[in-house]
């Protein structure tokens, strides 16, 4: 048993990184962990303490104030630029140095790491890496990056843990909820901007409806604040115009979890059309109902597709029609793909596995050995 505190985003804030922390949260608690949360106002939940503002100008002492005064084993930081305040959010180096002023070790969940980040990105990962006792990232390919980036006498402290799933069963009448008994589900969700690629799909679609009559075109997302206004307008105009718009139906809001894992469970194949991604919380969310997928060919994606041989890898605007039409016609090819994710999730990305994988990590790093010792809690 360890107490663990996280600083994170968390629900009901709407952010990927907020969901992923609250399942690896909850399956540690599950695992006789001890665990806190120090995340920004709007959070909540059991041991959840939303105590900063994103702008604040002192969010690494208000953060650390309170947590040290928890005794924590470990910090989790799960990190993302911007998170931390201004300047690519500089004050998480400020944080881990307090942390391990006073003996606290700190591992730091790296949520971004591409190959084309500018300088100022670099430093502040430069500094994650050397100053803090251990670093996540979910694929090989990132780790490559940063050893690259940073230097080889970083091999050991760069660790890989895939991104969990959780293990869940598809909710019973989800089409009739929908109204959409009958039909074959293509479902587009996640927030409305140019990267994520529903222009494409839309633009798509008429060629899909002429070889199956029963194919619906669901896209289930909403938007950030008044971002991408433009893109948002050529968008939905491309909806309305489309021959096959009494075939599109749409569905905006910020759906509870229930609602989301609704929309999930009616679809019969989810599309990815991103043109830039990094390890995705919308894919585990698939998996999670053991849906199908059609991808770009972006690396996380690729590498997630391939491991869990659960979907189709389209290049080229043909290939998205021919991979989604073999999925919504073939119901002997779609269950094989279905139980490929299944198994995947059972024998590595599970939030258990992926909870023990984490426990390990900690042990390595924790500088008190508590050995066969439990957390026990009840209210």
């Amino acid at each position: 048993m360890m107490r663990i505190g996280f600083i994170s985003t968390y629900p009901p804030i709407e952010c990927g990184i907020g969901t992923y922390t609250s399942y690896l949260n909850e399956e540690l608690r599950r695992q006789h962990n001890e665990t806190f949360v120090i995340s920004q106002v709007g959070a909540g939940g059991v041991k959840v303490f939303p105590i900063y503002w994103p702008e604040s100008i002192s969010i690494a002492a208000q953060i650390f104030n309170i947590s040290a005064k928890m005794t924590p084993d470990i910090i989790h930081i799960q990190h993302e630029f911007g998170l931390y305040g201004s300047q690519w959010g500089v004050q998480v180096i400020e944080l881990i140095l307090r942390y391990e002023l006073i003996g606290v070790p700190v591992v730091t969940t790296l949520h971004t790491v591409y190959e084309d980040i500018n300088n100022q990105q670099k430093t502040i990962l430069r500094l994650i890496i050397s100053e803090g006792s251990a670093v996540i990232v979910h694929e090989e390919y990132q780790k490559e990056i940063l050893l690259k980036d940073f230097g080889q006498e970083h091999e050991d402290k760069i660790h890989i843990i895939h991104h969990g799933v959780r293990r869940v069963s598809n909710i019973k009448g989800a089409k009739a909820k929908l109204e959409l008994e009958g039909k074959k589900i293509i479902l587009l969700c996640g927030y409305f901007r140019p990267t994520k690629g529903f222009h494409r799909v839309v633009k798509l679609f008429p060629q899909i409806c002429k070889r199956s009559l029963d194919a619906v075109l669901l896209i289930a997302g909403k938007s950030r604040g008044l971002e991408f206004l433009d893109y948002q307008r050529e968008f939905f105009e491309s909806i309305n115009k489309s021959i096959c718009n009494d075939k599109i139906i749409v569905l905006r809001g910020q759906f509870p979890q229930k609602t989301f894992d609704t929309i999930l469970s009616s679809s019969d194949v989810v599309v990815l059309p991103y043109e830039r991604s990094g390890p995705s919380g919308i894919l585990a969310q698939c998996y999670a109902f053991n849906k199908p997928v059609v991808t770009t060919d972006l690396l996380p994606l690729r590498l997630s597709v391939e491991r869990s041989k659960g979907g189709f890898i389209a290049n080229t605007d043909q290939e998205f029609v021919e991979n989604i039409v073999k999925l919504i016609s073939n119901d002997k090819l779609s269950q094989q793909f279905r139980n490929n994710i299944k198994s995947y999730i059972k024998k590595d990305v599970g939030w258990d596995n992926v909870a023990k994988s984490h426990i390990k990590m900690y042990q390595s790093v924790v500088r008190v050995p508590y050995v066969r010792a439990r957390h026990v809690f009840w209210e």
